[in-house]
């Protein structure tokens, strides 16, 4: 389980989407207010439920299926996430609510890209499993 690469890049996805949450700021007001994901409770959860799917996709290590299923989910997890952030940060005009944008509006981007790579390692462990059981 922990020797696959997939495995690596779902822990540094689930770690991105539940520990740098807390490090970087998604913006910042107009009155210099530092705006966390804790800070909302649809974008924290959202993020929670990104990592809770990484994890238990690592757990479903034998059935390399629903793995990659859940590994798709969570992509579209962190893309609604950032079209979300895209919708926040261009919906507002002026001053008026998000003075600086942070780069914690970047974490589902990387979360993104990680579970590409452990998707694409799972499709490779698949087709090598396929290609063993054709020579039987």
């Amino acid at each position: 389980m922990l020797q696959r690469i997939q495995t690596i890049y779902l822990l540094l996805a689930a770690a991105t989407s539940v520990g740098l949450i807390y490090v970087f700021e998604l913006w910042v007001t107009s009155d210099d207010i530092k705006v966390f994901a804790a800070d909302n409770i649809y974008i924290f959860s959202a993020f929670l439920v990104s990592a809770l799917l990484s994890i238990i996709s690592i757990f479903r290590y034998k059935n390399r299926k629903s793995q990659f299923m859940l590994g798709r989910l969570n992509i579209i997890l962190n893309f609604f996430l950032l079209a979300f952030f895209v919708y926040q940060s261009l919906n507002v005009s002026g001053e008026t609510a998000v003075s600086e944008k942070g780069i914690g509006m970047l974490l589902p981007i990387v979360s993104i890209v990680l579970l590409a790579l452990a998707n694409k390692a799972i499709k490779k462990d698949e087709d090598l499993v396929k290609s063993v059981d054709r020579l039987r």
